[in-house]
């Protein structure tokens, strides 16, 4: 789930390389980009150094799901779309949900030459459901080569969640490689050979490149390299920009509303997407402690933002409204529950309600203007990673805001390595961050990694994903409703999706800020298919695997 929740657009400026050095180590030259006209260069927002790992299941890889390992179909989490076929070509369940068929491609090679069967993929989940390391979501089937292009995957339960991540987020593997590997969960996949339409070309610590796979069964793709390079930070990403050194990034950039001005022959698309919100240590019986404990201090922070503000000054106003049961305004609008107290978190304060709901609680305002109860004033520090200018920006913006109501937050900036521990061990108040999409169009898989007790831990033991701490049996018993129920029949998932949006909402685990709007800059002169608000085909981040691959099969050079 690391891999699903990871961003890397926002990074440490603390970078020691410079942007000229990098580029010039890399090989660059031959025009915008700074490679040939077939060559695209990214930035992922990688800050120092690459340490080489392209095993998929790493959550340390800094590439190759999608692009070297192939899913068995491609699911766009950008828009409710069919699931697009990469090593598979059709799939069913049974009525139960029991057992799920899958037919694959007759003509796929792996890249050393030797053909793809199904063999390969039912060693693939066995290595799945045999590695913990690997298992990240629970995955418990049993697949069965029915013949070389066939495969049964079969469930004690019924389990039509377990789709997208079975189809959509399973890397497949070669058996006649992968079944030598001692620890499959540890090796970094020096030389990966995979199904994709990449290969590995070069890697060095400033830079490494894929190139196109030529027999690959789709065709070779039109895209000949894709070159990721290290850059200082978001400034030399900006700078990178402006000198058409890189093709293609996803992060900030000053007046991103003007970048085709700013930045001749390139464009920019935001998509609302992950939801950036406070997270609190909430769960007094599981080790959390100080006052965001209490619901009614989280909810009166909820009420005390002044949300406009925070897009204008954090965002640049590519956030979005955010609804309180975290299903997408827009992408699932048919889901937001009508028995939420608020369909869209208020986007101007409401002092009147903060102040209500903390009187209610116990607490009375001081003459410093600060809340406190039984001695002990209304006080909270909220980590936030060093060098993360829009979220630093945000939460030193919610610590104005919360002193007009009664609330001292102190922000306190941390290493990424110490932001992260704390997360997971719970070892904190509140830190701010994003509750991101799972493998498919449908709320549930946020719900399933933030909201379930499964997924929790008592604090001093990492907990994945859920950091809050949030348990809820009526969330956990509609979480395990929606596994039985297919994904197609909505007027019967609905009601368990009101009871978890309801529940959310009465306790707040992770406050609500806003949604925050992936925004990326690419070189439209050099490359055409990109995605488009009209087209959006992928998730358009450079960091999205496997969608940066849905993306690059898309691309061809524009002379």
């Amino acid at each position: 789930m690391s891999r699903i929740r990871s961003e890397s657009r926002r990074v440490s400026i603390a970078g020691a390389v410079t942007l000229s050095l990098v580029l010039a180590g890399c090989g660059a030259g031959g025009g915008a980009g700074g490679g040939g006209s077939d060559t695209l260069v990214a930035y992922t927002s990688q800050s120092g150094d690459y340490q080489i790992n392209f095993n998929p299941y790493s959550p340390t890889a800094i590439d190759g799901p999608g692009t070297i390992f192939e899913p068995l179909f491609f699911y766009n989490i950008a828009r409710k779309d069919k699931p697009a076929p990469r090593l598979g070509t059709a799939f069913s369940w049974n009525k139960r949900g029991t057992e799920l068929s899958v037919t694959l491609r007759s003509d796929a090679r792996w890249s050393d030459g030797q053909k793809f069967t199904a063999d390969d993929v039912v060693f693939t989940l066995d290595m799945i459901r045999k590695t913990p390391g690997l298992n990240s979501t629970g995955y418990s089937g049993t697949a069965t080569a029915v013949d070389p292009t066939h495969v049964k995957i079969t469930f004690d339960k019924p389990s039509f969640s377990e789709g997208p991540q079975v189809l959509g987020r399973s890397w497949i593997v070669p058996k006649h490689i992968w079944s030598k590997i001692a620890k499959p969960s540890e090796d970094v996949m020096r030389k990966p050979v995979g199904t994709g339409p990449f290969k590995l070309a070069g890697f060095k610590p400033q830079a490494f490149t894929l190139e196109a796979n030529p027999d690959y069964y789709g065709g070779a793709p039109a895209l000949k390299k894709v070159r990721f390079v290290t850059l200082s930070g978001n400034q030399s990403g900006a700078d990178a920009l402006k000198t058409g050194q890189i093709d293609w990034q996803t992060g900030p950039v000053p007046d991103i509303k003007n970048v085709s001005k700013n930045y001749p022959g390139y464009r920019a698309i935001t998509v609302p997407m992950n939801q950036a919100a406070l997270f609190t240590c909430s769960n007094a019986d599981l080790g959390c402690s100080g006052p965001q404990t209490d619901p009614a201090v989280r909810k009166a922070i909820y009420y005390a933002m002044d949300r406009a503000q925070l897009n204008a000054l954090a965002f640049e106003n590519t956030a979005s409204e955010i609804s309180p049961g975290f299903a997408l305004p827009e992408r699932d609008h048919a889901l937001v529950s009508a028995g939420l107290t608020d369909r869209i978190a208020p986007m101007r304060p409401r002092a009147d309600k903060a102040a209500g709901l903390l009187r209610a609680a116990g607490y009375t305002k001081g003459s410093d203007g600060v809340y406190a109860k039984n001695g002990r004033k209304l006080a909270l520090t909220v980590k936030v990673v060093s060098g993360w200018t829009d979220y630093i920006t945000a939460v030193s913006t919610i610590a104005e805001q919360l002193k007009k109501a009664g609330i001292k937050l102190t922000v306190q900036q941390v290493s990424w390595n110490e932001w992260s521990d704390a997360r997971g061990r719970g070892q904190y108040q509140l830190l701010i961050d994003s509750l991101s999409q799972g493998p498919a169009a449908d709320p549930f898989y946020l719900y399933s990694y933030f909201f379930s007790a499964k997924t929790t831990a008592p604090v001093g033991r990492t907990a994945n994903p859920n950091f809050a701490r949030f348990k809820d049996t009526k969330v956990d018993a509609a979480l395990d409703a929606l596994e039985a129920i297919d994904p197609q029949d909505t007027a019967a998932r609905k009601p368990y999706y009101d009871t978890i949006q309801t529940e959310i909402e009465k306790s707040m685990p992770y406050i609500p800020i806003l949604t925050g709007g992936t925004t990326s800059e690419f070189n439209a002169s050099k490359f055409t298919g990109w995605p488009t608000e009209d087209d959006l085909y992928a998730f358009p981040a450079v960091w999205g695997r496997p969608d940066n691959s849905q993306v690059f099969l898309h691309l061809k050079p524009a002379t």
